[in-house]
């Protein structure tokens, strides 16, 4: 499967239907594709103790790194093959503690997209769902 030929939502349904690897970033800080569609994407994470601060709690990063991971990918999501993007702003509120050990859901929903910027947002709740965090994100379209 070439994903230079598949659009955004065709690569992520792709990765969740198995057909297409996971990213690398799934390892470092273990997120599961749940569910995908045009302009929306869900994730689950769970940190454990290898996401740690030197105070013992989650680091501020694992929550950055899953919003930015669920924000880019939505933007993604409404994008034509072949149509890369990076994320050029990433504004995370950590508003609770991140807990360890427990199923993580991140949501990402595209707010706007332009033929340049696509602009998203995104949730981090806890199993009760609880928000514990929220980020808005800009990513450069990189038209050729």
């Amino acid at each position: 499967m070439n994903i230079e030929t598949l659009s955004g939502l065709e690569v992520l349904q792709g990765i969740i239907r198995g057909d297409l690897p996971h990213p690398s970033i799934t390892t470092t800080i273990p997120m599961e594709f749940k569910e995908v569609g045009e302009g929306y994407v869900i994730f689950e994470a769970m940190a454990t103790d290898a996401h740690l601060n030197p105070m013992g709690g989650t680091h501020g990063g694992f929550a950055a790194t899953v919003l930015d991971s669920v924000t880019g990918c939505a933007v993604h999501s409404r994008l034509e093959a072949g149509v890369p993007y990076g994320t050029i702003d990433l504004a995370v509120k950590m508003l609770r503690p991140v807990p360890q050990n427990q199923t993580l859901v991140a949501e990402g929903r595209v707010i706007n997209l332009s033929r340049s910027l696509g602009v998203s947002e995104g949730t981090l709740k806890d199993e009760t769902g609880r928000l514990l965090a929220h980020a808005t994100c800009t990513c450069m379209i990189i038209r050729r």
